[in-house]
């Protein structure tokens, strides 16, 4: 039918279809790509918060300043630390737990749905609030719980030790961060072909055989999706450190989302903010290329 169309009228449609899409495509160039050019510009500049000043190109200078900054190496460090102690057990426990409740009757299964996915839609402060007070000093229910366990024999300052601050920022980020996972694992694991499954099963196929030969192929494309937005926000963790330690005590929560938040705007060095952004964009990109080739060959 396309092909008896006439020039006039094909090139009517492709226009109007082209209008259809020009308000999201202004939007794509003006708040995603331009943005992106301007930081990968201003990153060899000098660029700052005062307009009086003028901007000067200042090339890899940047760049060579941050592999110097033992505050960015620190962020760095704890970055890394993150995904890979968050994108790993995220994963795990969401499949553990998707291949747990999958199988049960629609209520029960929307019962923990809406628990594990909570966190998810509950605004980033509130939640904030509640872990602050549950790692407080005097009335927090940690140090509650442990000190009339006889576990410890003091309250402990979890969120002012450089000891335990990490660790308690990515239990924090596990918590919030598995709800989508079990979701889509819980959708994924619906959609496989029992048919395989209950056919291996006759064949005396245990469930761990079944699972990693039929169920687990199927379930790859949810995975790696999980894997890479995983990666991303663990990459891109900040609210938590803004509300909760500010990169203390002594650096030890310090993220390079926090740092380039406090380079840019608190010290109003746009242009090494910007250089960081960069490097944190490569490192996202470059493990996201890796998960995709290992999911390829797999």
């Amino acid at each position: 039918m396309y092909k008896t169309m006439s020039p006039r009228l094909r090139r009517r449609e492709n226009i109007s279809g082209y209008m259809f899409l020009l308000p999201s495509l202004i939007f794509f160039l003006g708040f995603v790509v331009y943005p992106m050019i301007m930081c990968i510009w201003t990153s060899f500049t000098d660029a700052n918060m005062d307009i009086n000043t003028p901007t000067s190109f200042i090339g890899f200078a940047n760049y060579k300043e941050l592999w110097q900054d033992p505050v960015f190496l620190k962020g760095l460090r704890n970055t890394i630390i993150i995904v890979v102690v968050s994108v790993p057990v995220v994963c795990i426990f969401s499949l553990w737990v998707a291949s747990a409740i999958y199988k049960m009757k629609e209520g029960p299964l929307s019962f923990f749905r809406i628990v594990f996915y909570l966190p998810v839609v509950t605004g980033s402060v509130a939640v904030t609030v509640v872990w602050k007070w549950m790692y407080n000093n005097y009335t927090g229910i940690f140090n509650y719980l442990l000190k009339n366990g006889g576990i410890i024999d003091k309250n402990i300052n979890w969120l002012g030790d450089p000891k335990y601050a990490l660790a308690c920022i990515i239990l924090i980020l596990l918590t919030t961060s598995v709800g989508q996972p079990i979701v889509l694992y819980v959708s994924a694991l619906s959609n496989v072909d029992h048919s395989l499954v209950e056919a291996a099963e006759v064949d005396g196929a245990t469930n761990t055989q079944a699972f990693w030969r039929i169920k687990w192929p199927q379930i790859m494309p949810t995975t790696l999706y999980i894997l890479i937005i995983t990666t991303i926000n663990s990459f891109q963790c900040f609210a938590l450190i803004q509300l909760l330690t500010s990169g203390g005590p002594n650096y030890a929560t310090e993220t390079i989302m926090y740092y380039i938040y406090y380079t840019a705007f608190k010290l109003s060095r746009f242009g090494y903010g910007n250089a960081m952004g960069v490097i944190l964009a490569i490192f996202i990109a470059i493990l996201s290329a890796v998960q995709f080739r290992l999911a390829k060959e797999k």
